[in-house]
């Protein structure tokens, strides 16, 4: 048998809408990283970039299970002497549900340059409105 190596040419790319409305965010985070790496494609090669690109809508309406809604909390630095900062996950969701989204997708991703390159294919709607109509993107169901 002979593998196969893909050129970059050949790679179609799919568009995905996923409606968030009621999923788990964890769940929901696993499934929609396997697509953008592109792992359930037969041609999928850990070095390169095979995966599709998806739209997540009604990011405000995810969920957590058990008593992580109230002791969530994210860590970021500013970058100064003593610049580190705790964000609980119901101030977030208030302020920018789509990073919540984000920085669990992020966090399953390669942390290299093909990582940063795959993670620029997601795109992350509060609302149940998008601007990528002109894609036309499949409507992707997930479980």
């Amino acid at each position: 048998m002979k593998t196969t190596i893909v050129k970059n040419e050949e790679i179609t790319r799919k568009w995905y809408v996923v409606d968030a409305e009621g999923m788990v965010l964890g769940r929901l985070a696993t499934q929609v990283a396997r697509i953008l790496r592109g792992k359930h494609k037969p041609i999928f090669a850990p070095h390169q970039d095979t995966g599709d690109f998806v739209i997540i809508i009604n990011a405000e309406k995810i969920l957590l299970t058990g008593k992580k809604a109230q002791q969530k909390k994210y860590f970021h630095h500013t970058g100064y002497p003593g610049g580190g900062r705790f964000e609980t996950y119901s101030d977030i969701l208030q302020s920018k549900p789509e990073r919540i989204l984000e920085h669990a997708i992020r966090g399953m991703l390669p942390k290299n340059r093909l990582g940063r390159k795959i993670n620029k294919h997601l795109k992350i709607y509060s609302g149940s409105n998008h601007p990528h109509v002109s894609q036309k993107p499949e409507v992707l169901v997930l479980k």
